[in-house]
């Protein structure tokens, strides 16, 4: 191929058509989007006896179990997050119109992460080591607890041939991935890229660790007002689980099958803080990095962005950094942003955070609105940007600038910084 043929590849034009949740709101996009929009909260009290020892004894476990929509027999080839993933890809799948269609195989990938992995299985089956001996751990335990698991499953419902991928980014392990399938889109490599993140950790040893760490609320005696970004009163996340999954296609494949499209994914942005392994960087620097990227791989000017999907995950240090680095990027244009943190419903999924945040970045900007965040009662005196509260809010489809963009944040322990951005169509 020669050099001005992968230049014009490289550009190819990507678009979402299809999208697939499970999440702490719902067992599918409509479910969860419409609680989200009803400002309702999927955090829960733990019931299990492990949680009575813990300082933390709240999660936002998913509203629809995988026992009500897999069978046994599928379920126990497959660790908890794998689970999430399948079913929220077959969702998407179905949602881009795909089920019953002819795909060549080698020009379509899979992209799926997960923070922590198999975690819930590699626990287990130790337990079931120390307490019942070797030859009782199952033959199935390696394949469920790789990290590329999910990925791995998904490829092989689908039969992709073009890659199967898992990158991992703690927290924007979800958005990276997302980031990822648009370069294999761009650079020529598949025409369609099932992609998204996965997350199943509500365990007593992550909790644990979490928890001491000083990083997860204590607020069990509310667990529906624990996750609070943005409020005086925020105290840490609250462990969340699911999947979001989202099929991308270069938009010339889309348009030859007559496929719906949702949006345009315009552009992604990465970077590294390089400043402490937990803590954000207080200043902002390397998400305004990620930022300046983001504006300039899309060709996006300031004024076009209309809504943020923050990461804001109700830590008392990163909520508001995130805001300073988008003030610095932004500018004067900062101000006229609508800004969510739907973590505050969800809780924090960690690695799959970022793909469930992608879709309802997806949906705000399809169908035109912000969702709201819910227990800000005192707005913290730093933030001084337009937090969407209490009601949803509706969001123009065209600025003097050009189409609305809509922004979708995630960052990860590490430094890792991920900024993606859809452009309405």
């Amino acid at each position: 191929m020669s050099a001005s043929t992968n230049s014009a590849v490289s550009r190819r034009t990507v678009v979402v058509t299809g999208l697939g949740a499970t999440t702490p709101l719902g067992g599918d996009v409509a479910s969860s989007w419409a609680a989200l929009l009803a400002g309702r909260s999927g955090v829960r009290p733990l019931t299990e006896e492990w949680a009575e020892q813990l300082p933390v004894r709240i999660a936002a476990r998913v509203a629809v179990e995988p026992s009500e929509v897999m069978k046994p027999v599928e379920r126990r080839r497959l660790d908890r997050s794998a689970q999430f993933a399948l079913i929220a890809a077959r969702e998407a799948w179905r949602d881009a119109g795909l089920e019953g269609v002819e795909v060549d195989p080698e020009r379509l990938g899979a992209v799926v992460g997960s923070g922590i992995g198999g975690v819930i299985t590699l626990l287990d089956a130790y337990d079931v080591l120390k307490e019942k001996g070797a030859r009782q751990v199952s033959p199935r335990t390696v394949p469920m607890l790789m990290p590329n698991s999910p990925a791995a499953y998904v490829g092989l419902e689908f039969g992709a041939q073009a890659g199967v991928h898992t990158p991992v980014s703690a927290c924007a392990t979800g958005s990276e991935a997302v980031g990822y399938a648009l370069e294999m889109i761009r650079n020529g490599r598949a025409d369609i890229v099932v992609a998204g993140g996965t997350e199943a950790p509500i365990h007593p040893l992550p909790i644990a660790g979490f928890a001491n760490m000083m990083a997860m609320s204590k607020n069990n005696d509310e667990p529906q007002r624990a996750s609070r970004p943005y409020d005086k009163a925020r105290d840490g996340f609250v462990l969340g689980e699911g999947a979001g999954i989202l099929v991308l296609e270069s938009a010339e494949h889309a348009a030859a099958r007559g496929a719906r499209v949702y949006v345009e994914l315009a552009a992604v942005g990465m970077s590294a803080d390089s400043h402490d392994i937990a803590q954000p960087e207080p200043t902002g620097r390397g998400i305004s990095a990620a930022l300046r990227h983001t504006l300039a791989d899309g060709g996006i000017e300031p004024a076009q962005i209309v809504h943020l999907n923050a990461h804001a995950t109700s830590t008392p240090l990163g909520d508001v950094a995130e805001l300073a680095a988008l003030r610095a990027v932004l500018g004067e244009a900062a101000a006229g942003v609508a800004i969510s943190a739907t973590k505050s419903m969800t809780g924090h999924l960690l690695g799959g955070a970022g793909g469930v945040e992608t879709v309802f970045s997806v949906k705000a900007l399809s169908e035109l609105l912000a969702p709201p965040t819910i227990n800000v009662d005192d707005l913290d005196n730093d933030v001084d940007l337009d937090i969407v509260r209490v009601q949803p809010r509706p969001l123009p489809a065209e600025t003097p600038a050009g189409p609305a963009v809509v922004l979708n944040n995630s960052f990860g322990f590490g430094g890792h910084n991920v900024v993606l951005a859809l452009r309405r169509v």
